[in-house]
């Protein structure tokens, strides 16, 4: 099986589809978006803070947004697999909807999980894929409704099942999410938090899963993915997102999501 990557353009704003059959290992990372996917065949293999896993033909994958993971092909075969990525404002205003203007904060309990009716209704949401926007949009939003409906199957209580940050490690991680294109040193971070620096690394990577360096470069993945997705050109979303270039861009996003920036862009 050669090598396949798409991204696919969604006729609601806010998702994007990806489809992928690959051997690729992928380092530890993170999402701004909420994952849901479906493995169609071989076997995949993930480890976070909720432990390692593995996914089989038919498993239902979970990842939500800012969670540490890795990805990898079990016994090094390929796998196939389809992926939406969804924006966490949309869902939240998905979630409010269903629950009456309730305002609901959902986190994904398991990574890997099993439900035929689930799986269902994440099949018939990704069959807007392939007609991208000239699929009728009513009927789109209504396959999301229920499959965002359906996805509380798996939820962990509103909560995360571990417990956040300690307070001085937040505060370093917001004022990363804040501006993550902003020329950060690890001294000020630490000044910041009232922390030493060797404090701050380790607690750091404690909490979050990753050491402060490679969280802010995620951040600027993150960012740059959302600028290309509104149309910036590659180089302009390199520049805004604290990126050395273009080609610095290209390396790291090409890294984390398996496609070149390029190629993203023209699925949008």
């Amino acid at each position: 099986m050669s090598e396949r990557i798409l991204y696919h353009r969604f006729p609601l704003a806010g998702i994007d589809a990806m489809t992928a059959s690959t051997a690729r290992s992928y380092p530890r990372h993170t999402h701004d978006q909420y994952g849901i996917g479906v493995l169609d065949t071989g076997g995949h293999a993930s480890s976070s803070g909720r432990g390692q896993v593995e996914a089989g033909p038919g498993s239902l994958i979970f990842v939500n947004p800012g969670e540490v993971h890795d990805g990898r092909a079990i016994h090094g075969q390929p796998r196939s697999w389809r992926m939406l990525y969804v924006d966490p404002e949309l869902l939240g205003n998905v979630l409010d909807d269903i629950h009456d203007g309730a305002h609901i904060s959902l986190a994904f309990a398991a990574p890997v999980f099993k439900d035929e009716r689930l799986r269902r209704l994440f099949d018939d949401i990704f069959t807007h894929v392939p007609a991208g926007g000239s699929s009728n949009a009513m009927a789109c939003e209504t396959a999301l409704l229920r499959l965002a409906a359906g996805m509380q199957a798996n939820a962990a209580g509103g909560r995360m099942a571990s417990p956040g940050p300690v307070a001085s490690i937040r505060q370093v991680r917001d004022r990363i999410d804040d501006d993550p294109a902003a020329p950060l040193m690890l001294a000020s971070l630490a000044d910041e938090a009232g922390l030493s620096r060797y404090q701050l690394l380790r607690g750091f990577a404690r909490e979050l899963g990753l050491p402060p360096h490679a969280y802010i470069l995620q951040r600027r993945v993150a960012l740059a993915r959302r600028l290309i997705r509104n149309g910036h050109a590659l180089a302009e979303a390199a520049a805004i997102a604290g990126f050395f270039d273009q080609s610095h861009l290209t390396r790291c996003f090409t890294r984390q999501f398996g496609v070149t920036p390029s190629r993203y862009a023209a699925a949008g």
